[in-house]
Formats: C-alpha cells, structure tokens, sequence
C-alpha cells in the first residue's frame, strides 16, 4: 500500500466517479431491460425460446434475436454452427491434420451459444449426462461445452425450422429409443 498523497487523492476520487456513473447508468440499464423483455415477450417466435433448459431472462432473448424469423438465412444448421464460430476447423494436408477454433466469427453469438449450453446442463438431464460423459473420458471442459453447443445448435435449428418448442422429455425419450448412451449415463454410473 501506499501513503503518496497524489495516488490516494486521485484514487479516492476516481473511485467516486466510477460510483456516480454506475448510479446513473443503472436506471438506463433497468430500462434497457425492461424493453428487451417487452419485445421478447410480443415477438411472434417467444414459445420457442421462453422454456429452453438453462435460457432464462437473459440468454432467449438473445437466441431469439439470433435465430429471428427469416428461416432462409440459414439453409442447414451446420451453417449456424459455422457462422458462430462453434464448429472446429479442419485443416489436412498430407498426414497431418489439426482441428482448432474458429477466429472469425461474431464473438457475442459464439458467446451466447457456449453461455447457454454450459447453463442447459443444470437443467437438461442428457445435456449434464453429455457433460459427466466427456468430463470421465478426460476431455477439457471448455472443449466439452463447445461440442455441447454444437448439439444444441442441431436441435435448435430443427425447432426454429419446424416452429416446435423445445420437449426435454421427447429428447431424452428419442435419445433412449436409439440407444444414445447421454439418455442413460446418469444411471449406468449409479450401478
């Protein structure tokens, strides 16, 4: 710590100015909020995004605002994963082969998509079972959460195509009836 009588003062009343600006911006932020939730809840589109696993007042309006209405923007949803950044590169050549994040990309999509995968895992039972899965195999969990996203991407896009909300149980029951092991890790780990 210091005693300098020019770091103090100056420190003292930069942290006063920062005080005042987070009380002025707060009600503007309130606001802006407030807004969002108006358009979100009036947007013909809502039932797809108000109930996914994890979503919550922040995150579906921003995959609502993402996905919008115009279903030509995207023509499969490996378009999606590519355009967010959430699909790897592949790059070969003779033997080699490297696979590595994609760079350029829109940063705050990327960053919605992964957001809302790492928090559907409290809340989707095969989301956490894919987590759990991939965690035991050693895999980092950062890398883990983006493949996740990957998944979620597929299965968004087909509900966004079809205008069919989100059903956890019809996916989980989907998942058994084709012998996915993230239907039942949560249970094979138990016994």
């Amino acid at each position: 710590m210091t005693t300098d009588p020019a770091l103090v003062e100056s420190g003292r009343r930069l942290t006063q100015m920062y005080a005042r600006l987070i009380q002025a911006l707060n009600p503007a932020i309130e606001d802006y909020e407030q807004r969002i939730q108006r358009v979100f809840d009036a947007h013909p589109e809502v039932k797809l995004f108000s109930d996914l696993p994890g979503a919550g007042a922040a995150l579906a309006p921003r995959l609502l605002a993402f996905f919008g209405t115009d279903r030509s923007r995207y023509a499969a949803a490996l378009n999606v994963q590519s355009f967010t950044g959430i699909a790897p590169v592949t790059k070969s050549s003779g033997k080699s082969k490297v696979v590595y994040a994609r760079a350029a990309c829109p940063k705050f999509d990327r960053q919605t998509f992964h957001e809302f995968a790492r928090l559907s895992v409290s809340q989707s039972q095969w989301a956490c079972n894919y987590v759990q899965y991939y965690t035991d195999k050693g895999k980092k969990y950062h890398t883990i959460i983006r493949a996740l996203a990957y998944k979620w991407i597929r299965i968004l896009f087909k509900c966004w195509q079809e205008r069919t909300p989100y059903n956890e149980d019809k996916y989980m029951a989907t998942l058994k009836i084709r012998g996915s092991i993230f239907a039942t890790w949560h249970l094979q780990k138990q016994s």
